[in-house]
């Protein structure tokens, strides 16, 4: 078994728009989510929302309740052994991540906050609990619940140095289902940057963190584990308690935003596969300013879903991953020879070169994100400890 799972980010508020999208304006909830408009929401919702996609959300449960997700969530299973069933959240992290990928700023034109995916469901699985120290049984039984699930996409905004064979043998199983498996890399790549898992699992789309100017943020891990990159600095989202939105930071929200990237794609495109989902990804991503296909900071790219529901390109064959590494029961090597896990656990030569590149321009924006309104609870926002040393930029 393996050790406690450190969540990889806490409290994060999201929020999408359902129904009809509304237009930002100056003093609105919606103007200060500076992700929204770097990725080009509104004009993207024009085509999808994310309908007919089901999102998995292994996380701490779902508060159904918070009106940005009324109506966008579905029952789901609690294998925390706490009280409460999946729709209980006592953390309020599950919450935030089903908001950034699913909420419908309902909450009011003012105060509603807007997420990538609004037309996507959620299916939350909770996890977490005094039970969770060992972290492998439950985790186990939540991947195969959602491998089991008519979720397309799962998404796992958590981590943690433990590897455990029978958690990627219920990852290999996942995605033998079909599924797409996004998780955060972690927040301390400027404080040890050891490999989180189930990031560093084969077959899983590793996602880091950018900030506002396309860099990767100085926490957000590094290594061969990362496949894409998100926003993942001053987010402002839909949340529990107090004003009910938040601000936070993390790999936890970049992974929910990239996991609400593939809904919005998935819903146009609903006879593919999660392999050419992935690879349309992979081919539309803002790649790294230092010219190399990919690097160990922000892995192949911002994930950019405006370019890949305007030309999606060939999405290649669909029984092919286009990710190194299969599935970790099958011992599999790398090009060059070394095993899976090695590789995982080495850098991979790049990180020189991600370092001396510059930050792309890959947002169009002036301001960051304002300063929320008052704080009714003690801390509504709660953000990650873990910071890391970055240097990989990519193109929105």
């Amino acid at each position: 078994m393996r050790s406690a799972r450190a969540v990889v980010s806490l409290l994060v508020g999201l929020t999408v728009a359902g129904g009809a999208v509304l237009p930002a304006h100056a003093d609105t909830i919606r103007s200060s989510q500076w992700h929204l408009d770097a990725m080009h929401a509104e004009e993207m919702w024009e085509t999808s929302t994310g309908a007919g996609v089901t999102v998995a959300v292994i996380d701490t449960g779902v508060d159904a309740s918070l009106p940005d997700l009324q109506g966008q969530v579905l029952d789901g299973k609690n294998f925390s052994g706490e009280p409460g069933d999946a729709h209980t959240d006592p953390q309020g992290h599950g919450t935030g991540m089903a908001a950034l990928i699913a909420g419908t700023g309902k909450r009011g034109s003012d105060t509603g906050a807007y997420g990538l995916a609004p037309g996507a469901k959620i299916l939350p699985i909770r996890i977490g609990g005094k039970n969770f120290k060992d972290g492998s049984e439950i985790m186990v039984a939540a991947l195969r619940y959602a491998a089991d699930s008519d979720a397309k996409i799962i998404n796992i905004s958590q981590g943690g140095p433990g590897r455990s064979k029978e958690e990627e043998e219920a990852t290999a199983y996942a995605l033998s289902k079909g599924k797409m498996i996004f998780a955060s890399v972690g927040n301390t790549g400027d404080k040890g940057n050891s490999a989180e898992y189930p990031s560093s699992t084969p077959g899983v789309i590793g996602v880091a963190a950018l900030d506002q100017e396309g860099a990767s943020a100085k926490w957000s891990q590094h290594g061969p584990q990362v496949d894409l990159a998100a926003p993942g600095v001053d987010m402002v989202a839909a949340c529990p308690g107090g004003t009910g939105i938040c601000r936070s930071r993390g790999t936890s929200d970049a992974s929910a935003l990239a996991s609400a990237s593939a809904a919005l794609i998935w819903s146009v495109h609903p006879n593919w596969t999660a392999n050419q989902v992935t690879r349309v990804l992979i081919n539309t991503a803002g790649g790294s300013d230092t010219g190399e296909k990919r690097n160990d900071y922000v892995g192949y790219g911002a994930v950019r879903p405006r370019i890949a529901l305007k030309d999606p390109g060939d999405p290649g064959p669909a029984d092919v991953n286009p990710l190194p590494g299969p599935a970790p029961s099958q011992e599999p090597k790398s090009d060059d020879g070394t095993d899976t896990a090695d590789r995982l656990s080495k850098p991979s030569g790049n990180e020189a070169s991600a370092k001396s590149g510059g930050a792309t321009k890959w947002i169009a924006l002036g301001a960051g994100a304002a300063v929320l309104m008052g704080a009714a609870i003690a801390t509504p926002i709660v953000l990650n400890r873990r910071r890391n040393a970055d240097r990989g930029s990519a193109a929105l």
